[in-house]
């Protein structure tokens, strides 16, 4: 069911480590070399920034987070942004549940926790997931079901700890198909992480307002996208 938000909406901007992708020291356990040595980047500087722009929030895309990241980084994390007047508002995993039954897709469900683990320790109410892929749902209902499936454990463990899962409308997913996968999966503590530039379609913003009221996050960007995925103005 659509979240029942009483009184008037209440937006607050904040900022994805995402956007500074080129910056950061890490991406995904691998060292990364920015592309000016100057404006290299971690979390703690990517707090700074946003402190010294005004935003209200940070989203910690854990692709970033240095290979030996433990409960001892997070809390520093917290002390930090709680010092520079910034709340961690979530985090972002890259998960696939677009998959057939096993290895991978046992693999993907224990990042997803892991992912949540890492979000209860610094303290942030929500991660950005994936269900997967639109062409890999192509390939049979069954990997719907597995999606579906794999996003209920998740929910439950989110649950217990107090945190959302917003799933994005990534990778050509229809809006009636991520709609079907949130009632599905049927648990309070999952929503949408709605990303104005993600429908590849003909009217992305019927699109949009058929996924605005489950949103529990809004990632806001400047460029749409045609069904061959050519950019223009939003």
């Amino acid at each position: 069911e659509p979240f029942i938000r009483p009184g008037q909406p209440r937006l607050r901007l904040a900022l994805a480590g995402y956007s500074f992708r080129k910056f950061f020291s890490w991406s995904k356990g691998n060292p990364q070399q920015s592309a000016k040595a100057s404006q290299e980047m971690d979390m703690f500087k990517f707090i700074d920034y946003c402190a010294d722009h005004d935003c209200e929030g940070v989203e910690l895309t854990s692709y970033f987070f240095p290979p030996d990241a433990d409960k001892a980084y997070y809390n520093r994390l917290k002390y930090h942004a709680f010092v520079r007047g910034i709340t961690i508002c979530g985090t972002a995993i890259g998960n696939d549940f677009s998959l057939v039954k096993g290895i991978k897709l046992d693999y993907q469900l224990q990042a997803a926790m892991h992912g949540l683990d890492q979000a209860a320790m610094m303290g942030a109410p929500h991660v950005r997931f994936f269900a997967g892929t639109g062409d890999a749902f192509s390939h049979g209902r069954d990997r719907v079901e597995n999606a579906i499936e794999a996003l209920k454990i998740c929910c439950d463990y989110a649950g217990e700890r107090g945190i959302f899962i917003g799933v994005e409308n990534h990778g050509n997913i229809s809006p009636e198909l991520l709609l079907e996968i949130i009632d599905k999966v049927d648990s309070p503590w999952i929503g949408i992480n709605l990303d104005t530039g993600n429908f590849w379609s003909k009217n992305p913003y019927n699109d949009l307002e058929q996924c605005a009221l489950y949103a529990v996050n809004v990632q806001v960007k400047v460029k749409m996208q045609t069904e061959k995925r050519k950019s223009y103005p939003a």
